[in-house]
């Protein structure tokens, strides 16, 4: 099972990826990683990506590099898993790339896409997307230390990502699932974790999905 974690900053995805990590590994073998990352070498395009420079990065070159880290991971951690019978618990995957280089860059889609159906062999079977009020988010970015190459973005360009994200729920019901991030990790957990023993145990997401 291939499951994504969404949303935009400091919604709390580490948190619930930590704690379902905790409670799934006891019945199944699991394996937690991220995006962009999860192999050496995607975790040092990553590093390019997130620390902030004074050459301003073109969006397209931000796009590439995201799916150069991703082919990478997919071939080196996820694909393998899953054909281990591994459950896969991923922080971002393509939806960051269209709610983060469409919504808030304003690239186009096709080309996204192009990318995704050229080099992503597999979709999660299931997305959680942890949605809460931008402004919260950010302050929950800002208190956790100095900000990221992202992080350091105005606040339309999270606006749009948000509003992206929404989108994206709308039009893929059947994978993607939306939280109320304003929850107690606690109850986040619980709600999780209920949802993907559902899925488990037979239950399609369209019939699962609260929203």
């Amino acid at each position: 099972m291939f499951i994504s974690f969404e949303g935009t900053e400091g919604v709390g995805k580490s948190t619930l990826i930590a704690s379902l990590n905790q409670s799934l590994s006891e019945k199944s073998a699991v394996v937690l990683t991220r995006e962009p990352g999860g192999t050496p070498l995607a975790e040092q395009i990553r590093e390019l990506l997130l620390t902030p420079k004074q050459e301003q990065m073109n969006p397209a070159t931000e796009l590439l590099l995201i799916y150069a880290a991703r082919a990478q991971h997919l071939d080196q951690v996820i694909v393998p898993a899953l054909s281990a019978n591994k459950i896969v618990l991923c922080d971002r995957f393509v939806d960051a790339s269209v709610a983060y280089q469409h919504g808030g860059r304003g690239m186009d889609k096709s080309q996204i896409d192009l990318l995704t159906d050229t080099f992503v062999a597999k979709m999660p079977d299931l997305t959680f997307w942890l949605d809460l009020p931008v402004e919260q988010g950010m302050q929950r970015a800002k208190n956790r230390g100095a900000l990221d190459r992202f992080e350091q973005e105005k606040i339309e360009f999270f606006q749009r990502i948000q509003a992206s994200y929404r989108q994206l729920a709308e039009q893929h019901p059947q994978r993607i699932i939306r939280l109320d991030a304003s929850q107690s990790a606690k109850q986040l957990h619980q709600q999780a974790l209920e949802i993907i023993e559902k899925f488990l145990g037979g239950k399609a997401v369209s019939e699962i999905n609260p929203m």
